[in-house]
């Protein structure tokens, strides 16, 4: 097979924005040219978080309106990166999680950003809705990486690649290692949702986790938190963002307890030990694990990966050490996501999900 080029687009459980990349696919190899991150207007991030609230016609309105921001951000993006949209073979969109249920007794799971504005600007076939079918199919819908994981790294020694988004999750890949994946717990909401606190609103996270060096975390409460019941089920396993953010923030480190420095010190080492915890409880055992591989937001966080480099007893580098930029990896997987769909080839990781078999994953709007 040729190389193909394939556009992705990833407005992660931070809700900070979307992230865009270029991807050059070629067999099981895979380049990125080129990525950036496009943040949202305060406005419409206000009403990104507020979502999961949302009455039926603002969620309607939202759905149409960040549909519109993506596609804006794609024309610029391509614009700038010098790639026409005519050499592009696909385009892939996650869209915005709103609510991610796979456990619930009607199991169910919402993504909006209405892709047809994607279709309509790019004039490209455009897969988005990639977690549905894989919950119709009995899995969580979620997580999605391991498939790239695989496809990327399968073939290396094992490691495992941990992404740190709004919620955290991880994979376990290489040769003789037989791929298993989840969400490990909180990423970087709920230490967002310290940051917004502590700032009054005007900041959007811990830019490398200064705040938090100023602070002590309590180390009780710590280990506390990952007595709750998420970190002793065993996989396929994946969570909403809800499950470790503001209303998380607001019980377990109240204003009346803890300085904001010390919420955000203790939210930032709570991410650090409940990833380790994860990763010795289900992943450590099952193979000679030569490193961690550390994507999203949370890899740009110097105290959130000093603090995993103290906990783990495998090295601790970024994504970048492998030629592979921690903000990339998201749209990334996104673009390979769908390229598969728009071909009509199986894109999802049945033993990472639990869903009973390979699917093709994402409804795809065609091209004129």
């Amino acid at each position: 097979m040729g190389a193909e080029l394939a556009l992705g687009l990833m407005s992660g459980t931070s809700a900070d924005g979307v992230s865009l990349a270029v991807v050059e696919v070629r067999g099981r190899r895979l380049r990125v040219l080129a990525d950036r991150t496009y943040p949202y207007p305060p406005g419409l991030r206000r009403r990104v978080l507020a979502a999961p609230r949302a009455a039926a016609a603002e969620l309607s309105a939202l759905d149409f309106d960040l549909g519109r921001a993506f596609a804006r951000a794609a024309l610029a993006f391509l614009r700038a990166s010098g790639v026409p949209a005519r050499r592009l073979a696909a385009v892939g969109s996650h869209g915005q999680t709103v609510v991610h249920r796979p456990d619930a007794a009607s199991p169910s799971t919402l993504q909006i950003g209405e892709a047809s504005f994607l279709a309509e600007a790019l004039n490209v076939p455009t897969a988005c809705d990639f977690r549905p079918r894989d919950v119709a199919a009995g899995g969580q819908g979620a997580p999605l990486a391991p498939f790239f994981d695989e496809l990327l790294f399968g073939d290396g020694p094992p490691r495992i690649l941990q992404n740190v988004g709004g919620v955290a999750n991880a994979a376990l890949v290489g040769r003789g290692t037989a791929p298993v994946a989840f969400d490990t717990g909180p990423g970087n909401a709920v230490m967002d949702a310290a940051a917004r606190r502590a700032s009054g609103g005007r900041l959007h996270f811990d830019r490398d986790g200064r705040l938090a060096r100023r602070g002590r975390a309590d180390e009780a409460l710590v280990r506390r938190l990952l007595r709750l019941p998420y970190f002793s089920r065993r996989p396929p396993k994946s969570l909403d963002r809800a499950a470790f953010a503001e209303d998380f923030l607001s019980r377990w480190l109240p204003v009346r307890r803890f300085s904001h420095e010390d919420a955000l010190a203790t939210a930032t080492a709570f991410t650090a030990a409940s990833i380790t915890d994860q990763a010795k409880r289900f992943l450590l055992p099952r193979a000679r694990v030569s490193e961690m591989l550390v994507s999203g937001g949370g890899a740009l966080n110097g105290t959130l990966m000093a603090r995993l480099g103290e906990l783990m007893p495998v090295p601790v580098l970024s994504s970048a050490a492998r030629g592979l930029a921690p903000m990339a990896k998201e749209p990334a997987l996104m673009a390979v996501l769908g390229l598969y769909a728009v071909r009509g080839r199986a894109n999802n990781a049945p033993r990472a999900t639990g869903a009973r078999g390979p699917r093709v994953l994402g409804k795809v709007i065609a091209a004129l």
